[in-house]
């Protein structure tokens, strides 16, 4: 069997190669209603919805709890044990979906208060967060759904999810934004996630009976113990994250205006799209694989195996964007979108050593190291604020992604010598 045939067989280059046909499909759909959005709302309709979707964000891991990798994790370590599948199904769904219910209530009764802290526009976008309000608990319960799927080691059918999710997410997303502007787009951003919970319900069926598992007697809190360490860990990052870049928005709108935010915005829909080759991979992957390693030799082995295969393919891709940023500027967006080309070099530059790191950051998830993960967090956030804020007013809004650059080095720098016994 020579090297090619046994690099084909493997597991990785499966999962890779479905998983690079579902990221390939949603870069295209990513931009597609990209280009939808830069026609029909421009620059400043782009801006408001980087602040819609940093909301999202947080709002999402604050009804889940962040208990999405520390599900992956106790999940696949039970998946062979009845019993303990249903305790961990049964308290983690009953948790979550009273969690979803209050924070619906809470976006519906103060729509007015929301609208005037993320948009603060003169236009009336109250009506956003209480269809977001109705939606809300069937997006919260399908993210619950799809850690269960991961757990299981069921990479194609997240894969799947995700592939099928994108599509319905596009018609949703382009008959609004067509229809109705600037409303049409945050709305179809509050709806589409939710489209998620009927896809990833049929699949959990097809592997488990999820209804007979959802019962109060298999309720047992210790599971909910268990899985607080992550709840803290990503509510950190999945939480504060989103706010330290709005409150950075929010800065720029104010300081250079909102069309440079727009800019920014744009520059990270891009690279959102291509990150989404490693990131998917990290969580289908790489999580459960660093979750079931019993030493630091098999870490080191995992982490290597991400460095020699995932790392150059990515830097190769960044080197071609990088020479394409123009073409890629005209046919996504529009020539009023051109600015944008001067951020190209310091995201792709930060999202190579942001790539790096990545792989070390899951350790904290996997073995659930959770005051490191918190102290370095936190430290890199507000390291990345303060730099931004300062840098603004020397480079406008390019030093807001100069800062992400050296921030991204800094935190590269510390997590590899923090996990040196594992890499070396």
């Amino acid at each position: 069997m020579n090297l090619y045939q046994k690099i084909v067989q493997t597991t990785l280059f499966k999962i890779t190669s479905l998983n690079s046909l579902s990221v390939v499909l949603k870069i295209a759909i990513g931009l597609i209603s990209s280009k939808i959005a830069a026609v029909f709302i421009g620059p400043a309709g782009m801006a408001l919805m980087g602040n819609l979707r940093n909301f999202l964000n947080s709002l999402e891991n604050i009804s889940t709890l962040g208990f999405q990798n520390g599900i992956v994790k106790y999940t696949a370590e039970n998946k062979k044990k009845e019993q303990e599948l249903q305790k961990i199904i049964a308290s983690v769904f009953i948790i979550l979906i009273l969690v979803a219910l209050i924070m619906s209530v809470v976006l519906y009764g103060f729509a007015s208060f929301w609208d005037n802290k993320i948009f603060n526009t003169q236009t009336d976008y109250a009506i956003v967060f209480k269809i977001l309000a109705l939606a809300f608990p069937w997006y919260a319960v399908s993210v619950f759904l799809l850690a269960i799927l991961n757990g299981l080691s069921k990479f194609k059918k997240v894969i799947w999810v995700n592939i099928i999710g994108n599509i319905a997410a596009l018609l949703v997303i382009a008959f609004l934004i067509v229809q109705f502007k600037t409303m049409g787009a945050l709305v179809a951003a509050a709806v589409s996630p939710s489209l998620l919970f009927f896809i990833t319900f049929y699949f959990i069926q097809q592997e488990i009976p999820f209804l007979q598992a959802v019962r109060l007697k298999f309720f047992d809190f210790q599971i909910i113990k268990k899985l607080l360490p992550y709840s803290v860990m990503a509510l950190f990052s999945s939480v504060l994250g989103p706010v330290i870049f709005l409150l950075i928005r929010n800065k720029v709108i104010s300081v250079i205006g909102i069309d440079q935010a727009g800019f920014w915005e744009t520059m990270l829909r891009i690279s959102s799209s291509y990150m989404l080759f490693v990131t998917t991979l990290l969580t289908v992957y790489f999580l459960p694989k660093l979750a079931s390693a019993q030493n630091n030799e098999q870490t080191k082995a995992i982490f290597w195996q991400y460095y020699k295969f995932i790392l150059p393919v990515f830097c190769a891709g960044v080197v071609m964007i990088y020479f394409a940023r123009f073409i890629i500027i005209q046919i996504l967006f529009t020539k009023a979108f051109l600015p944008v080309s001067g951020l190209f070099f310091w995201q792709l530059l930060g999202d190579v050593f942001k790539v790096c790191s990545l792989i070390l950051g899951y350790q904290f998830f996997a073995k659930k190291m959770t005051k490191a993960f918190i102290v370095t967090e936190v430290l890199s956030l507000l390291f990345l604020y303060f730099l931004s804020i300062y840098l603004i007013d020397f480079f406008g809004i390019q030093g807001v992604v100069i800062a992400q650059t050296i921030d991204n080095l800094v935190y590269l720098i510390v997590l590899g010598l923090y996990f040196r016994k594992s890499l070396f």
